[in-house]
């Protein structure tokens, strides 16, 4: 048996970082607002006769192989860990050759190593006939990444490559709520420019910054998310109302707060393509995820958008990720 999965990356427009346990139980009415893109993941399980795994990760252009289960979970070091996790939690009885792919830039802030998780765990449910909820599958994905990059990572990142389309992650005591936003989505793809900087970024170390400020009493920061935690609502209300002039400005607002929460969050790329697309009719940008390098989303007007794609395209090192929302989540699918 052959087993493949695929699930999309996410583009996030407000909200972000507030999705980490246990900022969002500080603020009333915590939300996350993002949507899925056509970036995909995807993970190929193909058991073998022998007891030996190989590894093969096409985007990193690396492999790792191993003898065993065993041999791979004595090892002291992997090439690609975020596999070698996955299969110490599921511990499969048989050899595997995996594949997987990420079509996502390395550090582009556009959660491919979240959405690679939700691939890869829905490929291990399956082949291992565990039975895990959707749910479920997103707690152990997010346990296992916290796992990999050493301190706490947030919840909205998985529930792109779960569901698709756009979403509200409404993120309570009680629990985590996703619920999908009615937009037009023509009408969104039509308005967005995606830009990846080329500058990688490590959204463990930016994320864990800002969240031991919250923690330790940073009055500054705490107020900043208190607005974004608004900010948020107020951009998931535009959304349903399609008030894209709303969106914008709340989207520019946003990003304003956003980017005084530490050093590091806005780079100067970041902030030189921010400056010189406004006169090409863009209307709001902001970093995608955690800051630091990675991609920006642009809002532009429609008939603006190829002329703010040219403009962001001419400047060295930077390039237009060309995207459409992602209409599904998790796509798993078996042959013999």
């Amino acid at each position: 048996m052959k087993i493949a999965t695929k699930a999309p990356c996410r583009v996030d427009m407000a909200g972000g970082t507030l999705d980490i346990w246990p900022l969002y139980l500080f603020h009333s009415n915590s939300v996350v607002v993002n949507f899925a893109v056509d970036r995909y993941t995807s993970c190929i399980l193909e058991p073998r006769a022998d007891s030996e795994i190989h590894i093969a990760s096409q985007d990193l252009k690396a492999t790792d192989t191993y003898a065993s289960l065993e041999a791979l979970r004595t090892a002291k070091k992997h090439k690609l860990g975020l596999v070698a996790e996955v299969l110490k939690f599921f511990t499969p009885e048989t050899g595997l050759n995996i594949t997987t792919n990420s079509e996502a830039p390395a550090g582009a802030g556009i959660s491919g190593s979240s959405s690679l998780l939700i691939s890869t765990v829905s490929a291990f449910n399956k082949l291992c006939n565990t039975g895990y909820k959707i749910e479920t599958v997103r707690e152990i994905a997010q346990n296992i990444e916290a796992r990999i990059i050493k301190v706490p990572t947030g919840c909205q990142d998985y529930y792109p490559a779960m569901y698709g389309g756009v979403s509200a992650i409404e993120m309570t005591p009680a629990g985590l709520i996703r619920k999908a936003i009615p937009v037009a989505i023509e009408d969104l793809e039509s308005r967005v420019v995606l830009a990846y900087t080329g500058e990688p970024r490590n959204s463990g170390v930016n994320n864990w910054e800002v969240t031991k400020l919250h923690i330790d009493g940073d009055k500054n920061v705490q107020k900043n998310f208190a607005k974004i935690a608004a900010i948020a609502n107020a951009m998931r209300a535009a959304l349903e109302k399609s008030d894209w002039k709303e969106v914008s400005k709340l989207l520019r607002t946003e990003w304003e707060h956003r980017r005084t929460n530490a050093p590091g969050i806005s780079t100067e790329t970041i902030d030189h393509l921010i400056t010189i697309t406004r006169k090409a009719g863009s209307t709001a940008a902001k970093v995608c995820g955690a800051g630091g390098g990675g991609c920006v989303l642009f809002l532009v007007e429609p008939d603006a958008k190829q002329r703010v794609s040219d403009l962001i395209a001419s400047q060295p090192g930077v390039s237009v990720l060309p995207v459409k929302v992602a209409p599904k989540g998790v796509e798993i699918k078996t042959s013999k």
